[in-house]
Formats: C-alpha cells, structure tokens, sequence
C-alpha cells in the first residue's frame, strides 16, 4: 500500500506534499519515512548539550518511553563549525534516525556517505537496501544549512 508521497524542497528546507490533479500523489512510502527520519527534530538525549542553551529538547511527547523516537538529532549541530568531526556526527545522527527501518525488517542496510558540498553545506547520499535485493538511492544536497 502506498502512502501520501511526500518529497524534499531544498529551496525552502522542509518536506511537502504534491497534488496529482486535484489528489495528493501517492507513491514509495520508504522514501517518505526517510525522510520524516531525517528531517523531524529528535528528542535530545539526556546527555546532549543543546545549541541554544535553553533546556528544551524537542521531540515529540508521545515518544516518551518508545524505543526508537521520531526523526533525527541533526538539529543538535545547528550552532556546529564545519569539521570533520560535525560531519561524522551528522552521519551518525542519520544512521541512528534510520535504525528503525531496518529493525523493523523495512531494509536490510542502509549505506550512507555526507560530504560538505558548500560552505556550510552539508550533503548526504542514502541508499537503501531492500530484503528483496533492491535499492533506492536517495542523494539529498543538504541534509543541513548554516554550519558555520
């Protein structure tokens, strides 16, 4: 079954939905649930510093106690120079947003390469790989902006 498709507008930084005549387009629903991974802010973890020195961690209030919280800490690097160190973080923000894919059995891996493509620019290619053999590339030019 298909979902809503839902795709990334770098232009405006934020995900959104496209009208197929006067319905909204279905389509690959692992696509939408990448990027809902990536791009919804993840409730900090105890031990994160947060960016804007308040206390307040983001998230969602009813991922309290779930074992896999919705989206990504990508945003905890929204004060971060551009290093290599933010990119191996960023990485492994992305990494641990996607786990839940694969142990819900959705993929069996997913390969993931981030790069600095612009100043302050951050890249990342995604593949997935299906159980069945297959794989849907995803390559998205900024998977973060603003880095100093």
């Amino acid at each position: 079954m298909s979902d809503t498709t839902t795709v990334w507008v770098p232009a405006l930084g934020r995900g959104d939905w496209v009208l197929q005549g006067a319905d909204l387009q279905t389509g690959d629903d692992l696509i939408t649930a990448v990027l809902i991974s990536l791009f919804t802010d993840r409730i900090a973890n105890e031990d994160d510093e947060i960016p804007d020195g308040t206390s307040d961690p983001r998230g969602w209030w009813a991922d309290a106690g779930e074992r896999y919280p919705i989206g990504s800490r990508l945003w905890l690097l929204s004060r971060e120079k551009q290093t290599n160190d933010t990119a191996t973080r960023a990485r492994d923000y992305i990494v641990e947003s996607l786990q839940w894919l694969i142990d819900d059995g959705v993929v069996a891996r997913f390969d993931v390469d981030v790069a600095w493509v612009a100043q302050s620019n951050l890249g990342a290619q995604i593949v997935a790989n299906r159980v069945d053999g297959t794989t849907v590339a995803m390559n998205f030019a900024s998977v973060w902006q603003g880095i100093n």
